[in-house]
């Protein structure tokens, strides 16, 4: 296993041009590379997220004939200090949002989606 500061996340998305500039647009993301409409990997801090179209490589159906495709429920994660601010400024986006903000011991969280429905969830820990 190589020890590198950099961890990669893979998405599927039906769209790359749109994923591209959710990313961007939305949560600060830098393209890093592009070869649409296959795939393109944006990044932000040590997050390398390598989108994937259907005409990737990750893209091809399995042995058995199952197809990736985007969405599913794991997904990034960013803390927030301001839940409230980053939801009202991503609503008025147009971001779209799986589920209304939940609060618990822990904290506050809310799941945003991306174009092809992949998740990255906001969360705001508890005052401690």
């Amino acid at each position: 296993m190589l020890d590198e500061p950099t961890v990669n996340v893979r998405y599927m998305v039906d769209d790359v041009a749109a994923a591209i500039d959710f990313y961007t647009t939305h949560f600060g993301f830098t393209v890093l590379t592009s070869a649409l409409p296959a795939f393109a990997d944006v990044t932000r801090g040590n997050l390398r997220l390598l989108l994937s179209g259907r005409q990737s490589s990750a893209g091809r159906p399995m042995a058995d004939g199952e197809e990736p495709r985007p969405g599913g429920w794991n997904r990034i994660h960013f803390v927030t200090d301001d839940l409230a601010a980053d939801v009202e400024r991503l609503e008025r986006a147009g971001v779209q949002f799986r589920n209304p903000m939940v609060k618990g011991p822990g904290g506050a969280q809310i799941l945003a989606q991306d174009p092809a429905g992949n998740l990255i969830e906001l969360f705001q820990p508890a005052s401690r």
